[in-house]
């Protein structure tokens, strides 16, 4: 060891393998204690995100609640539990019943049961599943529909009392009128209705996209062009609206129509399996409250069509006209019985005539490689025209 330095013989000591183990050994402890720590701060941290989600979905589902009362539709559980813990937040609501108290006369709505769901980095999109069958019935009587579906979804975002969007999706509706009858109302493959702001803000000046969609639906009841299966959708976009607080939907249409503002069709498909129409255009209220404005169609298929639209009806009050009758319509009717087959053979001369005049008063034109006449169905303060085909009258909107 003669002629080596002091610092020399303590460098060579601390590169001796035994003394770099000694310092791993010193590090283990400090990771072992930051481990620990990290294993019992995340799980509290989880927890505490997870309570706090929880009060904003429970305090957003609860605003709604509240909205829909002042709309005076009043919501009730027979019990109500909040879980889903650790990842999801669900809200489960027992036997549901809305009051619907501003409606003439009021009725009442029952589903089986409601599940209201957030994921905790979005606690202000509530889903909601509804288990049917749910019915609608007016005080003191049985019930007047009964609805039923194998799944049913609503999608609300925002913060109450001003969504941001709603969605409703039905997958198989079925709507029937209760009582022995049971007549078949409305059913479908698949029905969807969104909505979403798309310009302003709920609270100042929203502009509202809203798309329908349906599929293989039926609607006999309804009109005789929705008694065999129908494709729809429609993408349309209202403006004039001041905000999305709850209100009546006459006093939103006042709105509409001080504010200049209009239903604009973006776009309109309806398909049989015999017709096809195919639009856009936009229509406004007038002071009134009926609407004005012309929606252009494509039509495939207008000779099946027209039959379906009444023209029999229109025919049969210009004959009541005439007799001085105030028949409502019976003209074609009353013919039948006084020379049997005459009001038929009328009814499909009329049909004809208007078919004829319609293709020649259209612009051919061509939808999924189909021969098409395009023509403008306008609102005329509320009146309905096809080209110049009067189909009836749109009730006023306020």
């Amino acid at each position: 060891m003669s002629g080596e330095s002091p610092l020399g013989m303590m460098r060579s000591a601390s590169a001796r393998p035994g003394n770099r183990g000694a310092g791993r050994r010193r590090r283990w402890p400090w990771l072992i204690v930051a481990a620990a720590a990290t294993a019992v701060v995340i799980p509290l941290v989880w927890i505490w995100l997870w309570h706090y989600a929880a009060s904003i979905a429970n305090g957003s589902l609860a605003g709604w609640v509240e909205r829909e009362a002042a709309a005076g539709r009043v919501y009730a559980c027979a019990s109500q539990t909040i879980d889903g813990f650790p990842f999801g937040i669900a809200a489960h609501c027992v036997s549901p019943v809305a009051e619907i108290k501003r409606s003439q006369p009021p009725f009442t709505v029952q589903a089986q049961n409601v599940t209201f769901s957030a994921e905790i980095y979005h606690p202000t999109l509530l889903t909601g599943d509804v288990s049917g069958p749910l019915t609608v019935t007016q005080s003191g009587k049985s019930p007047a529909f009964l609805a039923n579906w194998s799944r049913a979804r609503v999608r609300v975002e925002g913060r109450p009392p001003y969504p941001e969007s709603v969605d409703f999706i039905l997958e198989r509706p079925r709507v029937e009128r209760g009582g022995e009858n049971g007549e078949i109302l409305f059913k479908a493959e698949h029905a969807d209705l969104r909505s979403r702001v798309v310009s302003g803000t709920p609270s100042d000046n929203p502009v509202i996209e809203t798309v329908l969609h349906l599929t293989a639906a039926t609607a006999p009841t309804l009109h005789p062009l929705a008694a065999e299966p129908i494709e729809a959708q429609l993408d349309a976009v209202l403006r004039g609206f001041k905000d999305l607080a709850p209100k009546r939907w006459a006093d939103r249409f006042r709105e509409m129509q001080a504010a200049g503002g209009s239903l604009e069709v973006k776009s309109l498909r309806f398909a049989r399996s015999d017709a096809i129409v195919i639009g856009e255009g936009a229509v406004t209220v007038n002071a009134h409250g009926k609407l004005d404005g012309t929606i252009r169609v494509a039509i495939v298929g207008v000779e099946r069509i027209i039959p379906l639209l009444g023209i029999d009806r229109i025919v049969g009050r210009s004959i009541d006209r005439l007799a001085g009758s105030d028949g409502a319509g019976q003209g074609l009717s009353a013919l039948d019985r006084l020379v049997p087959g005459l009001g038929n053979a009328l009814r499909d001369t009329a049909n004809a005539s208007l078919v004829d005049n319609l293709k020649k008063m259209g612009q051919p034109t061509e939808v999924d490689k189909k021969p098409a006449i395009v023509l403008p169905l306008r609102f005329a303060d509320g009146a309905v025209y096809l080209g110049m085909v009067p189909l009836g009258d749109v009730p006023p909107l306020f």
